[in-house]
């Protein structure tokens, strides 16, 4: 690979940027991708046998620009990138950077009401169908949405929380039917193709950051009129390796509660922050009495890791209803219920 050529993989750039960034740096990036990327790239790194200096320069300086544009677009919209694009790398240049950016780039509609207060986006869709509500808030981060649905009336928020959850695809169509209604506040975004959105990991975000009553409220109503639903969010609510979000003193008042060779059992998968935030909050004996448990039982099948590990978030869930212990929430009031 000798000289850089626009019609280079975006695999090639990719790998070559992650060369340069060297080990380290790269590593943090692997981080938020998935294994079939990670696998691509990785490939492409073993194939890439020399990167030439000129070329890795004009890598790294498109990979600047692309964010560049990127950081534009969130602050203002595509036509103000254009702008500060022009006057930064030139008219021909911006519009090379748009264009390349734009042709992967999804501009995620109801983008203006996420600088927006959330009473005031409260007043412009507390009227609005709960679908609606549902629909826009998927699109929102999870602690705008969440002080939204706070802020519903009771009936509501069961009912929104409910319809994101079971939300799936969305047609283009529907989207922009819906920016119409709202057209007054809506800057024009166009979306070409199906957009994922919502599903219950979305509310559990939304859930884990409302405050402890509106989330016991929706969690109550949707047992009753969706037991199965509820059964899946409460799962992903509170996973075992959030126990690192626990302060020491409600560690050892879970710890009380479990049985220990059903610690033994969910610590064998856990990774090493969530062990040793375990066992600092156990006698110097009984840890060394879990480890050595731990390394005598031999290989445990994943389903028995994770029916132990689920047992300790119940006991956790247990102790928060039951006011016991607190769980830090990153919206929302800090409750003892």
């Amino acid at each position: 690979m000798a000289m850089y050529d626009d019609e280079m993989s975006g695999a090639q750039k990719a790998a070559i940027l992650l060369i340069s960034l060297g080990p380290e740096k790269s590593a943090s990036i692997f981080k938020h991708l998935k294994e079939d990327e990670i696998e691509a790239l990785t490939l492409e790194i073993a194939n890439t046998r020399s990167v030439p200096p000129d070329v890795k320069e004009q890598v790294l300086e498109e990979f600047y620009e692309v964010c560049l544009a990127q950081q534009y677009i969130a602050e203002g919209g595509i036509g103000y990138a254009k702008e500060l694009l022009d006057k930064a790398l030139g008219e021909d240049k911006a519009r090379d950077v748009i264009g390349r950016l734009t042709a992967s780039l999804q501009v995620r509609p109801f983008e203006f009401v996420r600088k927006a207060d959330p009473s005031q986006l409260l007043n412009f869709i507390q009227d609005e169908h709960p679908q609606t509500i549902a629909l826009i808030l998927a699109y929102l981060p999870s602690s705008q949405a969440a002080a939204v649905v706070s802020a519903l009336p009771p009936e509501k928020q069961a009912d929104v929380a409910r319809r994101i959850a079971l939300m799936d695809r969305t047609s283009p169509d529907v989207i922009k039917e819906v920016e119409k209604v709202l057209e007054k506040k809506l800057s024009s975004l166009v979306n070409q193709d199906y957009t994922i959105v919502g599903g219950v990991d979305a509310i559990v975000s939304i859930l884990n950051t409302v405050d402890r009553s509106t989330e016991k409220h929706i969690m109550e109503t949707l047992e009753i009129e969706e037991p199965e639903l509820a059964d899946e969010i409460r799962r992903k609510m509170f996973v075992f390796e959030d126990i690192l979000s626990l302060d020491n003193r409600a560690i050892q008042t879970v710890l009380r509660e479990v049985d220990n060779s059903e610690l033994a059992i969910a610590l064998k998968n856990a990774n090493e922050d969530v062990q040793n935030c375990i066992f600092n909050n156990l006698s110097s004996r009984l840890a060394t009495m879990i480890k050595e448990d731990m390394e005598y039982m031999g290989p445990v099948r994943l389903k028995d890791v994770e029916e132990a590990q689920q047992k300790i978030v119940n006991i956790i869930r247990k102790l928060e209803d039951t006011g016991e212990i607190v769980i830090s929430r990153g919206g929302g009031d800090e409750i003892i219920v």
